[in-house]
């Protein structure tokens, strides 16, 4: 299914084809709407911004719907996405390592300890506070006040390249990359254990843990996730791998190596050792982004190189 393009507060209509017929319409505005989360997408279908008509004729009546509404086959949809909501975020001038910067979008390094975007908790010093101050009125507004420009993030304690968007068109455009996982994305992560095998990968479904609504786990009925991992140096109770992403689920690298008793180091949330060393948070990189650029159509791609911590670390446990 194609992504849709649309303007804010215009509404554009979609006939459900075979195919889709007994879908649910969150989960098919989800699946054309990637840049906007099933949540989102459920609150646009509470606030009647989303109409069902039994076809797409002229004199057709449009009705409200729920977000269990089960679509049939020749159904016409009518969905109007509002302007997003003026910004209250501070701007805050915080220096940002920029990789790279052009009209669309800007990759940045993200360093230890930063919060992407406004969260309780956490409403200034994040990413967003930055890019507030350095782009000024340029970032997309798709993903909502509190998130302009984030297409993709990485953890408070994860380093490393993240893209943001300047505009609404780069936005979508990225998203659906992210979608069909065409993205590049190489992390670097110290973990503890050795391996029997130098390459392996890890497919297993990740939700919220039943358990613990802080943590992400391994469940029968979350969501497809999968991650290829290589041993680059071996210790002799470390391991140095790289990781390699498929999909991204929300602290995907963590629940993958700790299913399979490589926890990371540092990782609080995820493993029962205490840390032998002085560490903020686990020891995970996002080393390498790539993409192709949504205006050029070029493939383009970013490193961002290893933290001083990091490289700390390596000769620590390597001597």
């Amino acid at each position: 299914m194609n992504e849709i393009i649309f303007e804010y507060n215009e509404p554009f209509y979609v006939e459900v084809n075979k195919e889709s017929d007994g879908e649910r319409v969150d989960k098919y505005l989800a699946d054309m709407l990637s840049s906007f989360s099933r949540s989102q997408l459920q609150k646009l279908i509470k606030d009647e911004k989303v109409q069902v008509a039994s076809s797409a004729a002229s004199d057709a009546i449009y009705k409200t719907v729920k977000a269990n509404y089960k679509l049939r086959e020749g159904e016409n949809i009518s969905v109007i996405i509002p302007e997003p909501e003026e910004l209250h975020i501070v701007p805050e001038n915080i220096p940002l390592d920029i990789l790279y910067e052009d009209d669309d979008l800007v990759v940045v390094n993200k360093p230890k300890g930063m919060v992407v975007h406004p969260a309780p908790g956490h409403y200034n010093g994040t990413l967003v506070n930055a890019l507030m101050y350095h782009c000024r009125d340029n970032l997309s507004g798709i993903n909502g006040i509190l998130r302009p420009g984030i297409v993709h993030r990485i953890d408070m304690d994860t380093t490393g390249a993240l893209v943001v968007c300047k505009n609404d068109f780069a936005h979508q455009a990225l998203s659906e990359q992210l979608k069909v996982h065409s993205i590049t994305r190489h992390y670097e992560a110290i973990c503890y254990g050795t391996f029997d095998s130098k390459t392996g990968t890890v497919d297993a479904p990740i939700g919220r843990s039943p358990s613990d609504r802080k943590k992400m786990a391994i469940v029968k009925n979350g969501k497809n996730a999968v991650t290829h991992y290589e041993v680059l140096e071996s210790f002799e109770k470390f391991s140095y791998i790289r990781c390699t992403l498929e999909t991204g689920r929300t602290h995907q690298i963590r629940v993958h190596m700790s299913s399979i008793g490589h926890p990371l180091l540092g990782d609080e949330l995820y493993c029962p050792n205490k840390a032998p060393y002085k560490l903020q948070g686990q020891t995970l990189h996002a080393r390498i982004l790539g993409f192709i650029h949504p205006r050029t159509g070029q493939y383009m791609e970013f490193e961002a190189p290893l933290p001083y911590y990091f490289n700390q670390l390596l000769c620590k446990i390597k001597y």
